[in-house]
């Protein structure tokens, strides 16, 4: 549910960040209030400015400023918001379902938020070179290209040990992929809808995991994806130009070449609702949200319109304050 860095040697300094540096250069650092409990469940607030990567959990926002420090919007109910005020020399940030992960300047991790399954157990993790994270379950990857994965084990999305040159990893909600130097595409976990089907996969840039679908961006620009399609989330076939690639729980992002942005899947919540948005330069599809990352280093996010019924979903994790 995060933008991956597609490089195999700059993992550390995403893409779009060099991008954005002559803009932030140019408007200046912005200093930030880091914002406010709004109830029990609930954290808003900070200045979305200056951004240069964004990470989309089920429920709650994050992203990553030029200055290396981290603010998040949404929901809170463990401190997955609240705690990451405190971050600084943060190279990389992933959102999971109620927890928040940084990956550190130094390849260290940390992580705040429910560590009910140990997700957030990442002491001693060294040489990380990108994480991701998702429902309840943390991944990195390992400057050998080898994977570290902690947490909810049940369809065996953390038996990653024997992966190998991996260039990127990603998080499914019942699964882990991983994409390896070659471009073929590995995966382990729940497999029942088929979104682990991916052995067949060849020249693929870039990956990312929905909660029961896997997606992947082609060289050439163009996407697959397998697995879980009750909402057409699956329905990529047609999508060219394409840059980079984010599964939501039943949703599918794109990001345009032009620096437009398409989506298919379940709308209700309005998370699909990206028409007319221009000049972003990252996507991130979340729970029951989208947001994406414009070039001036300012955040644009779907309106949660209708929870589903007797289910809460509007945390405030589109509410972005300039």
């Amino acid at each position: 549910m995060r933008l991956i860095n597609n490089s195999a040697t700059s993992h550390h300094l995403p893409k779009l960040s060099i991008y954005l540096i002559v803009i932030v250069l140019l408007v200046g650092t912005v200093s930030c209030d880091i914002g406010e409990r709004i109830d029990d469940d609930s954290w808003t607030g900070g200045n979305w400015t200056s951004i240069t990567q964004l990470a989309a959990g089920y429920f709650h926002t994050v992203g990553l400023r030029f200055d290396s420090t981290v603010l998040a919007v949404g929901y809170n109910s463990a401190g997955q918001c609240e705690k990451v005020s405190s971050w600084v020399d943060v190279a990389e940030v992933a959102a999971g379902r109620s927890h928040t992960v940084g990956l550190e300047y130094d390849g260290t991790v940390i992580v705040v938020g429910g560590t009910y399954y140990g997700q957030c157990d990442v002491d001693g993790w060294t040489d990380i070179t990108q994480v991701d994270a998702v429902d309840n379950h943390t991944v990195a990857l390992k400057s050998d290209g080898t994977v570290l994965a902690v947490g909810y084990n049940q369809w065996r999305q953390c038996d990653v040990g024997n992966w190998t040159e991996i260039n990127q990893i990603c998080a499914g909600g019942r699964h882990t992929v991983g994409l390896k130097s070659d471009g073929t595409v590995v995966a382990t976990g729940n497999n029942d809808d088929g979104q682990c089907s991916v052995g067949n996969w060849t020249c693929i840039a870039q990956v990312s995991a929905g909660t029961i679908h896997t997606v992947g961006l082609a060289y050439n620009g163009t996407v697959t994806a397998v697995g879980w399609n009750d909402n057409g989330q699956c329905n990529v076939g047609g999508w060219t130009n394409i840059t980079q690639v984010s599964g939501g729980r039943w949703h599918t992002v794109g990001l345009k070449s032009d620096g437009t942005v398409v989506a298919v899947g379940l709308n209700e919540q309005g998370q699909c609702n990206v028409d007319g948005w221009t000049d972003i330069v990252q996507v991130a599809a979340g729970g029951y949200h989208t947001v994406a990352l414009k070039s001036d280093g300012t955040v644009v996010g779907t309106a949660i319109s209708n929870c589903p019924d007797g289910y809460p979903c509007d945390f405030g994790q589109c509410d972005f304050n300039y």
